[in-house]
């Protein structure tokens, strides 16, 4: 066993991929999170889920590096252990996807081009980054797993919200990631995309990629991800498994408006009370 796949093993059954401490943000001169606290172990698929404005996008940007809490004695950010990191080693490990880097593209960009760029963690490809053939190769079959090669040479202006989306699930794993963040995947999308991605979440889970998923729709949360943390205004309100977290009761509390959970085949929903 090569020494990075005895790390991974270690990390696995011992390392936390994110441990937030005493975490404290502000952004626009609001403070979004205040003695924020979360772990999530390697290797344990979590939701987290709250409402608009509960501070699901600040949670990511200090995942991506893009925000740093406010310096404290007490607190700590760890990703993988470690609260240093090269950002292109980091991004190339924690595969992202949310909204908002899918709009980040040029309109001109193709979409093989959109995949390509997972390799370098960039917004578009430069000239003098080349692939080698084992990379394009990896881009070929991410192409044809997410059924997009016939049509990756097109614009990426030019496909639906659910082919860029794709598109963009493609690049976050082309570099074969330890981690998946997904940010509100299924936004946007129409039953029959909708269905394709948690499915295809489903399969990365049962392959052992650690899949983290920050949504305010509960409709979205895969039978597989067996926990749930809920987040309002900043602060962890409970955390736990997902049948003792994703009750009526809580639930309510946490949308502040009466709902009653239902569950089928391992997904739950929610209809008003």
């Amino acid at each position: 066993m090569n020494g990075r796949i005895l790390r991974r093993e270690l990390w696995r059954t011992s390392m936390n991929l994110i441990e937030l401490k005493n975490i404290t943000v502000t952004r626009g001169g609001k403070k979004i999170f205040s003695g924020l606290n979360l772990e999530i172990p390697v290797g344990r698929n979590m939701a987290i889920l709250g409402p608009n404005g509960a501070g699901k996008s600040t949670f990511l940007k200090l995942l991506t590096r893009e925000l740093y809490p406010e310096a404290n004695a007490k607190s700590s950010l760890k990703i993988f252990g470690e609260s240093t990191w090269n950002i292109w080693e980091l991004r190339s490990r924690i595969g992202i996807v949310s909204n908002d880097l899918q709009g980040m593209f040029p309109s001109d960009i193709s979409g093989a081009d959109v995949v390509r760029s997972g390799f370098f963690s960039s917004i578009g490809l430069c000239r003098d980054r080349i692939l080698t053939p084992a990379q394009e190769k990896r881009v070929g079959d991410m192409l044809a797993v997410m059924g997009l090669g016939r049509i990756a040479s097109r614009p990426f202006s030019t496909f639906s919200t659910g082919e860029q989306r794709r598109f963009i699930l493609a690049r976050a794993l082309v570099s074969k990631p330890e981690a998946l963040v997904l940010d509100e995947p299924t936004a946007g999308l129409d039953l029959r995309a909708s269905f394709f991605y948690i499915c295809f979440l489903r399969t990365l889970m049962s392959k052992g990629t650690t899949v983290i998923l920050v949504t305010h729709n509960i409709n979205e949360i895969p039978p597989e991800m067996k926990y749930v943390a809920l987040l309002e205004k900043g602060k962890i309100l409970e955390m736990g498994r997902k049948q003792d977290v994703l009750t009526s009761e809580k639930l309510s509390a946490l949308f502040d408006i009466p709902l009653r959970v239902s569950r089928e085949n391992g997904f739950y929903g929610v209809v008003p009370a």
